[in-house]
């Protein structure tokens, strides 16, 4: 068997990071399981069988890279790459060495962003990718709820009554609580198509920060408050509200930007003053996830109205009837008088 049979298979997981090589490669080279390991040597190779064909094989989650030797985290702007080597004890005969070390470098990168766009009522599932030094998908999920508890979603076109409040999550759902995740812009508009000139639009959200007086971010659990870009999550609110000009309906667009867990600067905006607002990145890659239509049910005003018409007309009966009665003894007065 030659080298360039070593059949390297190189797994980048949500999160676990894996190589396996057949098993007669490192016979070929004399090379014994027991001597295969990751830099940091407790960090064994294992052995497993795959449709019959017997592989070498290190796999270690995220959480353990940098325990098990792996190099500095190298980044970017839009990927984060993790470098590791699987290598081999030499092996001594003597004071010599006559067969070779084995060194295998492989990495896996992760992107940063991904564009997703989900036109309501399409819920997206989660999903895992495996590749071979390819980029594995991001997963960001757009929900309306009904309350806020955050606990049930709308399951269909929600249709929201003027000047009530609507509850927004947007959410990393693959790979869960890998990244931060932060909204730049969100707005609504008439048309389905976000950048559409047809119709009137509504800025929500502006830079990261509120651009609407009724928009607050909301924490997760029992926290009241919240923040954009301090996790995977980002939850708010805003007053419900229409166009002045028909139809009466809105779509919710918004960009999103996805960051290192450890780079929470790139991630967070300061909306202490308007003059301290931070513009807008130009070089970060932003996704964009739309979700409508958001039907506004009008009040109906006319109600109240009614009973107090119906009201009035009660009392003025009652009016009526104490003068005819007042009249009526009156009468009955008088015929006595001149009876007697």
């Amino acid at each position: 068997m030659c080298d360039k049979d070593a059949h390297i298979t190189v797994m980048c997981g949500r999160d676990y990071i894996a190589v396996r090589v057949v098993e007669d490669f490192f016979k070929y080279h004399n090379v014994p399981l027991e001597s295969l390991h990751l830099p940091n040597k407790s960090c064994r190779a294992e052995r497993e069988v795959i449709d019959s064909v017997p592989y070498y094989m290190s796999r270690l989650s995220k959480d353990d890279y940098l325990t098990c030797g792996g190099k500095l985290l190298v980044e970017n702007l839009t990927h984060i790459s993790y470098s590791l080597s699987l290598l081999s004890d030499p092996q001594v005969a003597g004071n010599i060495i006559r067969e070779p070390v084995i060194k295998i470098d492989y990495k896996c990168v992760y992107p940063y962003i991904r564009t997703v766009s989900l036109p309501f009522p399409l819920i997206p599932f989660s999903s895992e990718k495996v590749m071979h030094f390819e980029e594995i998908d991001a997963t960001i999920q757009m929900m309306v709820y009904t309350d806020h508890t955050f606990t049930k979603a709308f399951s269909s076109a929600p249709t929201i009554e003027l000047r009530d409040k609507v509850y927004v999550e947007v959410t990393v759902t693959e790979p869960a609580d890998f990244f931060l995740l932060r909204l730049n812009e969100c707005w609504a508009t008439q048309s389905s198509q976000p950048k559409s000139t047809n119709g009137l639009v509504h800025t929500l959200l502006q830079n990261g920060c509120a651009n609407d007086q009724t928009m607050f971010f909301l924490g997760n659990g029992e926290e009241q408050s919240g923040h954009n870009g301090a996790n995977s999550t980002v939850r708010f609110s805003f007053d419900m509200f229409r166009f002045t000009a028909e139809p009466n309906t809105l779509y919710l667009h918004c960009t999103v930007q996805l960051c290192d867990r450890e780079d929470h600067t790139s991630c967070t905006s300061n909306c202490n003053s308007i003059s301290k607002r931070e513009a807008g990145r130009e070089d970060a890659i932003q996704g964009l996830l739309s979700y409508g239509p958001i039907r506004v049910e009008m009040p109906d005003r006319t109600q109240p109205n009614q009973k107090q018409f119906s009201l009035t007309g009660v009392w003025s009966v009652g009016f009526f009837l104490i003068i005819i009665i007042t009249v009526a003894k009156a009468g009955s007065r008088r015929l006595r008088q001149i009876e007697h």
